[in-house]
């Protein structure tokens, strides 16, 4: 094997790896905000559901953020089939000019640079949002049995009182 084709290999394992974890987080995010709904599904509203309504927020901008991931990977995928289109002259606008070309490559490895920090900020996003969701909603049910359980106390008290 050629070391350009285990480069290539290499690329494509990462680049599936990666796929699979960006919708992983998705389904995660998408699962999670199913599980708030069923778990406070007839509950008053009260602001002791802020914090399990903030975690469904954050799955919510977690779910958004991986779908804004998606888009910019393939949007640098797009312009790097381009860049590698223009290098080899063989891009369908290839300018008639070298100087031309060269502004265009230029041009699109600034748009890769760009593609790619967006990709890898929604991407960070993604996670960060998921994982601060997680955390909102067991503090969520951590305030739950501390109010039931304070609940439970007092009518015990009451109880032995009368």
């Amino acid at each position: 094997m050629s070391v350009d084709n285990a480069i290539s290999d290499l690329h494509k394992t990462h680049q599936t790896g990666q796929e699979k974890y960006t919708y992983f987080l998705l389904a995660a995010a998408g699962a999670a905000i199913g599980f708030a709904v069923q778990k406070t599904d007839g509950l008053v509203l009260t602001w002791w559901l802020l914090p399990v309504g903030l975690a469904t927020l954050c799955w919510g901008l977690s779910f958004f953020c991986g779908c804004k991931n998606v888009v910019w990977v393939q949007t640098s995928i797009s312009a790097n089939y381009a860049l590698l289109q223009l290098k080899q002259g063989s891009h369908p606008d290839q300018p008639p000019h070298p100087e031309l070309v060269q502004a265009a490559i230029s041009g699109v490895h600034n748009a890769l640079a760009t593609n790619g920090n967006k990709a890898q900020f929604y991407g960070a996003w993604q996670f960060r949002l998921l994982i601060a969701g997680a955390i909102l909603f067991i503090v969520w049910r951590i305030a739950e049995m501390v109010r039931i359980s304070s609940a439970s106390l007092i009518h015990i008290q009451a109880g032995l009182l009368t």
